[in-house]
């Protein structure tokens, strides 16, 4: 859950009146939101440096740090967490944003080059006009930028956002995407010029902008924004030009965000122009731009366009366990920015809600009936115990494994668990399987190439955990149940999960006999007594296994299995395991 840190003192003077802590507790939970620390901007630092307190802290601003739902957008800054306090308090009416009203001619434009779509295909924008900054509206506007780049842009690999000083610049504007060698300019608070591709080595060592350079440089070309007159604008989703700076004298707010998801790109736009156009010359007063996409569509930006939605009455309160009519849900839905009224359609009483433009997280009617709870107040809702009783129970594959574990722990096998992630190379060269890509799950932005792919088989974690614990007396006999997960055309997700267990041999002999006793023993055990079921082993050739001494398990005329002696290439080659091993491994879930 995201933490917005607030000046106390500034936001109770926005909220109209100064209340204790104990006091603010109580609003914040009455809202759904919590008070999470107390602190000071000295401490934080203090804290960041591992130094020790210090007593002159008594004079500073107090920092309320507040945690707040994640998909709540416009409660990501002081602005935005005072105006939904107010108006749930009923101090003032959810703001009627407006599109100003100018001349086509008048508007900026932005031209969207087609090398763009190679890279970050999207671009919106929008002006702010008259904008009056003080340090700690300047302050907020650069920290709900931050707030934003790590939500709902995905630490801008989504989208990115650029804010310049428009009185420095001169439209009409070009959002382009060149060869890094064709881009030079001053980047941010710095005195020189770079070439693009210099830029990303000079910033491989700045704490704050390094983690965002793997999103462009290893692409032929940087997405970048010009003015009419080759001013750039910015380089993104890296960092914006020295030239159009904002400062606290800026009065005209140029805004872009470039992006990968065009849906994310307008929440993002509209979350920023709806929380700072309050400073504007006119209030809650926003300047479109025209966007000129190479396809030959346009679109004007932002959209500040009231979301209309019909819900039943029975549909909000139905859910909450309360009773209540439409004259009391009204104003419970307006308190959350929700401005309502009764309609009756169908022969029924809906409640028609208009969901503004800072409220993207209302999609559907059960967002609403949370809102409606929220209101009403969850400690008011009455305790009520249900007309049905459910017994919860455990699904019958996980009991059922636990009935194989024990099994194979009785046979003398001790357990381990693994990683479900692996690298490439373990779970294709070391095993000496080639990779078709058809079977592994590869995983897109690995942390690490430890964890590139989801694991195909139990065999590669077992072989790891030996290969950490060969020192141990032999035999070492060691089992794991667990998952796997496969490439599937057929689910909707592209893959499915399969219930394995995997059981490995290790000592002075390859122990076929004792594998192959024991993948007899769950054989058997598993069968019902009053039902033959056909078991037999079947030649198979699995390049892991030594070719004749491995085997395919056949249940029921299907393959559920296999067992074998694994050959060196595999074991000593792959592992660094130099004695003789033998594994089975056994679909659970054919068996179940």
């Amino acid at each position: 859950m995201p933490t917005v840190s607030v000046g106390r003192d500034r936001l109770f003077k926005a909220l109209g009146r100064t209340y204790t802590q104990e006091e603010f507790e109580v609003l914040c939970f009455e809202f759904g939101i919590e008070l999470d620390d107390v602190t000071t901007e000295k401490a934080i630092i203090r804290k960041e440096k591992h130094l020790k307190d210090d007593a002159s802290d008594d004079d500073e601003e107090v920092i309320y740090k507040i945690e707040v739902a994640a998909n709540r957008y416009d409660l990501l800054c002081l602005e935005g967490i005072a105006r939904a306090l107010r108006i749930f308090m009923g101090k003032e009416t959810t703001p009627v944003f407006t599109i100003a009203d100018i001349a086509a001619k008048s508007m900026h434009k932005m031209y969207v080059k087609p090398e763009t779509a190679q890279i970050r295909p999207f671009v919106v924008c929008a002006v702010l006009r008259g904008v009056t900054f003080d340090e700690a509206r300047y302050n907020s506007f650069i920290d709900l930028q931050d707030k934003l780049h790590q939500n709902i842009c995905r630490k801008r690999t989504l989208v990115a956002i650029g804010t310049h000083d428009l009185d420095t610049l001169e439209g009409p504007f070009s959002y382009e995407a060149l060869p890094p060698t064709d881009i030079s300019f001053v980047p941010l608070k710095q005195d020189k010029s770079f070439r693009a591709d210099e830029l990303m080595e000079f910033y491989k060592g700045d704490m704050k902008l390094k983690k965002f350079l793997h999103i462009i440089e290893n692409s032929s070309v940087y997405p970048v924004i010009y003015d009419s007159k080759r001013t750039v604008l910015s380089l993104p989703p890296i960092i914006n030009g020295a030239h159009s700076a904002i400062t606290l004298e800026t009065k005209n707010v140029f805004i872009e965000c470039t992006a990968t998801d065009l849906t994310k790109a307008n929440i993002v736009l509209n979350t920023m122009v709806t929380m700072f156009s309050e400073y504007c010359e006119k209030k809650f007063d926003v300047e479109p731009v025209e966007v000129f996409y190479p396809d030959g569509n346009t679109m004007i930006c932002p959209d500040l366009s009231v979301t209309k939605m019909e819900v039943p009455i029975k549909e909000i309160t139905g859910p909450i366990g309360i009773s209540l009519d439409e004259t009391q849900v009204v104003p419970l839905l307006n308190k959350m920015q929700l401005q309502s009224e009764k309609v009756f359609t169908d022969g029924e009483t809906r409640i028609l809600i208009s969901v503004p433009p800072t409220r993207s997280d209302i999609l559907h009617a059960r967002d609403v009936v949370e809102d409606v709870a929220i209101a009403y107040g969850y400690n008011n809702i009455p305790k009520t115990k249900p007309e049905c009783h459910t017994t919860g129970g455990r699904q019958p594959l996980n009991r059922f494994s636990d009935k194989i574990r024990a099994e194979v722990a009785r046979a003398g096998y001790m357990e381990v668990l693994t990683w479900i992630l692996g690298s490439k190379e373990e779970n294709f060269k070391k095993l000496n399987r080639s990779d078709d890509e058809k079977k592994a799950v590869i995983i897109g932005n690995p942390r690490t190439a430890e964890f590139e792919v989801v694991r195909t088989s139990l065999l590669t974690g077992l072989l790891k955990a030996l290969k950490h614990n060969k020192d141990h007396p032999r035999p070492i006999k060691i089992f794991e149940v667990g998952d796997v997960v496969t490439l599937d055309e057929i689910r909707d997700v592209g893959a499915a999960n399969n219930r394995r267990l995997g059981v490995l041999y290790c000592s002075g002999s390859s122990g076929f006999e004792e594998i192959l006793g024991l993948a007899e023993r769950i054989l058997k055990v598993v069968k019902k007594p009053h039902i033959q079921v056909e078991t037999k082993l079947e030649l198979s050739h699995e390049p892991e296994f030594f070719l004749d001494r491995q085997r395919s398990i056949m249940f029921g005329g299907k393959c559920i299995g296999k067992l074998g002696v694994i050959h060196p290439v595999v074991s000593w080659e792959g592992f660094d395991i130099s004695d003789p091993c033998s594994f089975l491994e056994i679909n659970i879930e054919a068996l179940l």
